[in-house]
């Protein structure tokens, strides 16, 4: 087996031309994996239902507490990291969300949206180094 790692998306024309595709970094590859968690339902990959994460959901869930919210979502997250990305240990998520509010004056338009921050901290098991994952992601807009 190759221990080669790939830039994601792949690209099928590379391939059709016999080209070597993009390799990715070790962190580069943990990160897309994690990317690829966070943006999985539950249940939608075919071939092993457990991946993914809970936050889509929890997306159009009234949320009566953001600190419950984010402690579900935060707990999701770990789970499903601690399970499908053995490459990391010592893992530790945060989540925090803040409304984040656009206003469209000439169509007399307001939009509130969620803005989930998600950060990961971790040890790289093969090298022992820190890792450091980073994204936001919104949810469903309230329109006002």
């Amino acid at each position: 087996m190759s221990n080669l790692l790939y830039k994601k998306p792949l690209r099928l024309n590379r391939i059709l031309s016999n080209k070597d595709l993009d390799a990715a970094g070790l962190g580069k590859s943990i990160s897309q994996n994690i990317e690829l968690m966070i943006f999985t339902r539950f249940g939608e990959h075919r071939f092993d239902r457990e991946y993914g994460c809970e936050i889509w959901d929890l997306d159009f869930e009234l949320i009566v507490s953001e600190t419950m919210w984010e402690e579900r979502f935060k707990r999701s997250l770990l789970r499903s990291v601690v399970r499908n990305e053995p490459r990391l240990y010592d893992i530790e998520v945060k989540i925090e969300m803040n409304e984040v509010e656009n206003t469209f004056s000439a169509m007399n338009y307001k939009e509130i949206k969620k803005k989930v921050g998600i950060s990961l901290r971790g040890k790289i098991g093969i090298t022992g180094e820190s890792y450091y994952f980073n994204t936001a992601i919104f949810l469903s807009p309230l329109c006002g």
